[in-house]
């Protein structure tokens, strides 16, 4: 056999070679997508997002902000849980992740997605929402806290990355083309393999393998190019753009909800083992958040990893519905 015959066999037997889905197209959030369209930095942008009203309305709000490896989509069981006790839920894609546009040139900063979210509300006439945060969303919220006071009557931050300054504490920086080197070789292996230490504290079942696919859609073929590039944009925007010295200009009612085992830390990979050692340490940086918020109040679960939301979904937002009631 020829080594192109044997190549052409080798082909057939592994099915044909994945495509990317940088703009998440094939996978569905399960309700109606909307569009925000907009102008920022020279750029024409479309900003997705859900906005997803209850049967029986409460008059409340909450807007929902996705973490970095994460999707409004992702916010499924909370969606689910916060329209069933009467909420109106708007759950937007930053720009630059999932559904919506990733522009071929953008300086990405917290200020300016925070600024892009409020547009959007302002468009949606919604005002003084619950604003909830997870994982970079949670950093985000605590931006968008500080950038807009007054305009939120509750905050919750779910497992908010930034809860130190991985830089001052001596992480080594990393070039944007470094970070774009180390994105180009995530796989839907190593994505379960992190998701499982990390988000899970260990565990897995069968249903968080939808979140794996989800996530590894964007990355697999040569289109996944697009969604590494901006990874690693955001990734630099998160590690230079620390808001934990400013804890103390949130001045409204806030929530952390801290799974303690944890260990999520930007740049950890980069540092020495004894620093690498201290960081991520999220029961310790949940008490010292709540502690700089003034009157945060601080609902801590020892048992799970970074996403409660996910892990627990029954307590965590039983916790949730009463918090924010």
């Amino acid at each position: 056999m020829t080594s192109i015959a044997a190549a052409a066999v080798l082909a057939l037997a592994l099915g044909p070679a994945p495509i990317a889905d940088p703009m998440l197209e094939r996978f569905s959030y399960g309700w109606p997508v909307e569009r925000h369209a907009f102008p920022s930095q020279g750029e024409e942008l479309t900003m997705a997002y859900l906005d997803l009203r209850p049967a029986r309305s409460n008059g409340r709000t909450v807007v929902l902000m996705h973490g970095k490896n994460f999707c409004a989509g992702s916010w499924e069981a909370t969606i689910r849980h916060l329209t069933g006790a009467g909420y109106r839920v708007i759950a937007p894609d930053q720009i630059g992740f999932c559904k919506s546009t990733k522009p071929a040139r953008y300086q990405y900063g917290l200020h300016t997605l925070a600024a892009n979210t409020h547009a959007l509300l302002e468009k949606l006439g919604v005002e003084r929402p619950i604003l909830i945060g997870h994982s970079m969303g949670g950093m985000l919220a605590m931006r968008y806290a500080i950038q807009y006071p007054g305009t939120l009557s509750k905050l919750v931050l779910v497992n908010p990355i930034g809860l130190e300054d991985w830089r001052a504490k001596g992480v080594p920086n990393a070039t944007v083309d470094e970070l774009y080197a180390a994105e180009r070789k995530t796989t839907r292996a190593s994505i379960k393999a992190y998701q499982q230490q990390t988000y899970y504290a260990g565990t897995w079942r069968p249903g968080y393998d939808k979140w794996v696919g989800m996530l590894a859609s964007m990355y697999e073929g040569e289109g996944g190019a697009v969604t590494a590039w901006h990874q690693a944009l955001t990734a630099d925007m998160i590690f230079n753009q620390p808001v934990v010295h400013e804890l103390e200009r949130i001045n409204v009612p806030t929530v952390l909800m801290i799974g303690g085992k944890d260990t999520t830390a930007l740049g950890k990979n980069r540092a020495d083992s004894a620093l690498a050692a201290t960081l991520g340490d999220y029961p310790a940086l949940g008490r010292a958040a709540a502690a700089r918020i003034r009157g945060a109040r601080l609902i801590s679960y020892p048992d799970l990893g970074h996403s409660p939301q996910v892990q627990d979904e029954a307590r965590f937002h039983a916790d949730l519905l009463d918090a924010i009631g």
